[in-house]
């Protein structure tokens, strides 16, 4: 049976529940995957179907990925994942995954690539508290120490420093799933994910 599923980042709302409590909620627009590949351990060293969803123009696919879609005879799509599985045979090409396949999970672990946020300095990149702001301090908003003096004379790798931030695939662990909408395709978790709106998201059952 699967245990993950892929999707798209719809935003984020709440719902109450029995008692009138707010739940903040993510949703995630999970529709039908389509088995299009498999892999097994003989040929490839392990066991896994490769699935595809997303509407895209046929004009804009290449031609190694439509050959892929021909051979197994469904509609092309715009993404391609392949999902780890323990016997291949249960799964037929041109058939559908769909939500449901999270309904008797309690808890999930959600990946996406984080929001890029282009060039931060320490503050905002890594949490560092600021210098003082007196005129005379000279010092606000800078990394701090860059090492000491001839001993050892450098830099230590790993220092905090200004640089990049986000664009990293990020995962967040254990989420509650609130609600599985089977009819909408729409799965509700508890709690922010990774990702902008629209972004790709790994919706699997939790490790934890």
């Amino acid at each position: 049976m699967v245990n993950e599923i892929y999707g798209t980042k719809i935003g984020m709302t709440q719902i109450f529940d029995e008692n009138g409590v707010a739940i903040p909620v993510t949703a995630i627009e999970a529709k039908p995957l389509t088995v299009v590949a498999k892999k097994t351990a003989d040929k490839d060293g392990y066991n896994a179907i490769v699935v595809s969803f997303g509407d895209v123009k046929e004009k804009n696919v290449n031609k190694p990925r439509k050959g892929l879609f021909a051979k197994a005879g469904v509609e092309v799509q715009r993404h391609l994942r392949e999902i780890k599985v323990e016997n291949v045979d249960e799964y037929e090409i041109g058939s559908k995954i769909t939500v449901e396949a999270l309904n008797d999970i309690k808890a999930v672990d959600v990946q996406a690539t984080s929001k890029g946020k282009g060039f931060q300095g320490v503050i905002k990149r890594h949490g560092q508290h600021r210098g003082p702001m007196g005129h005379g301090s000279m010092y606000h908003r800078r990394p701090g120490s860059m090492g000491s003096t001839t001993t050892p004379g450098r830099v230590f790798k790993g220092k905090k420093l200004p640089g990049h931030m986000g664009s990293k695939t990020s995962t967040v662990l254990n989420l509650e799933v609130v609600k599985v909408d089977t009819d909408k395709n729409v799965v509700l978790v508890k709690g922010s994910v990774p990702g902008a709106k629209k972004a790709v998201v790994r919706v699997r059952k939790s490790v934890k």
